[in-house]
C-alpha cells in the first residue's frame, strides 16, 4: 500500500486525483495540500512513498519545493503546462502527467511507481567486472542475471537509481545514470537527456524534442540535441 500526498492549489484537481487513488486501490492518501509551504512542513516530518506535485503554485512552485527536499519521495508532476516536462525529468521525477489526464494515463504512472518500489527492493547492481560485447550481468542478492544489450530499449535515471527498460521486462539498479552509461557500448547507446539513455537501433523517429520508441516517448535535453543528431547519423 503506497502512501501518497497531493500538492495542488486547485481543489478540483485534488478531488480528481483523490478519486483516481480510490479507484486504484493499492494506495492511501496521507494528505492533500493547497500550497507548497504546508506540504514541505509535512514531508519533512513524514515518510511518504509518492507525491503528486503541481508546478505553478503561489509563493513557492512545485519545482522549488522539490529542490527544498533533501530526499524527496518518488514524484509525479501534474501540470497543465507541457513545457515543464524537460525540467521535471532533470529533477528526477518518475513521470509527468499533463492536465487534464485520464484514469488510464494515471494508471500508467502508478505502474511505473509500483515497479520502481518493487524492483528497488531486489537490491540489484550491475556487475562492473563482468560485462561482455553483447551482454552484462546484473547481481541481485546471491544471483546473477544475464542482460543482453540488444534487448534494452532505454534507461531512465532516477536519483541514485536507474531503471533499465528491456524487451524482457524492467530492472531497477543502484547507481547513477552516468555510471550505467559507462558500462553500455557507446556505439549502441546514446545519452539524449540528463535522465535518459536510448538504444540507437530502437529509435523509430524524432519529433521536435522527443524520440519515439514504440509506446515510449523520450525527451531530448537541450544540451544533448547536437549529440543526438550526430548519434543518429553516425
Amino acid at each position: 500500500m503506497l502512501s501518497c500526498v497531493i500538492i495542488d492549489d486547485e481543489p478540483l484537481a485534488q478531488d480528481i486525483l483523490e478519486g483516481y487513488l480510490r479507484q486504484y486501490g493499492d494506495a492511501r492518501l496521507a494528505g492533500r495540500f493547497n500550497n507548497a509551504y504546508d506540504a514541505l512542513d509535512f514531508l519533512t516530518n513524514h515518510t511518504i512513498d509518492v507525491i503528486f506535485l503541481d508546478i505553478e503554485m503561489p509563493e513557492m512552485s512545485g519545482i522549488e519545493l522539490l529542490g527544498a527536499l533533501p530526499n524527496p519521495p518518488v514524484t509525479i508532476f501534474t501540470t497543465a503546462f507541457r513545457n515543464y516536462a524537460f525540467e521535471g525529468f532533470e529533477l528526477g521525477v518518475i513521470d509527468f502527467l499533463l492536465k487534464p489526464f485520464s484514469f488510464a494515463r494515471f494508471l500508467l504512472a502508478m505502474e511505473k511507481v509500483g515497479d520502481f518500489h518493487r524492483l528497488r527492493s531486489d537490491d540489484s547492481l550491475l556487475d562492473e567486472g563482468n560485462n561482455q560485447a553483447d551482454f552484462i550481468f546484473i547481481k541481485s542478492g546471491t544471483s546473477q542475471v544475464k542482460l543482453f544489450f540488444n534487448a534494452v530499449t532505454h534507461i531512465q535515471g532516477l536519483k541514485d537509481y536507474a531503471i533499465i527498460y528491456a524487451l524482457t521486462g524492467k530492472v531497477v539498479i543502484k547507481g547513477s545514470i552516468k555510471k550505467v552509461h559507462q558500462l553500455f557500448p557507446a556505439d549502441r547507446f546514446i545519452r539524449v537527456h540528463k535522465s535518459f539513455i536510448v538504444a540507437r537501433d530502437k529509435i523509430l523517429r524524432i519529433e521536435k524534442n522527443r524520440i519515439i520508441m514504440n509506446e515510449h516517448q523520450i525527451p531530448i535535453g537541450r544540451n544533448y540535441k547536437e549529440e543526438v543528431q550526430k548519434g543518429i547519423s553516425a
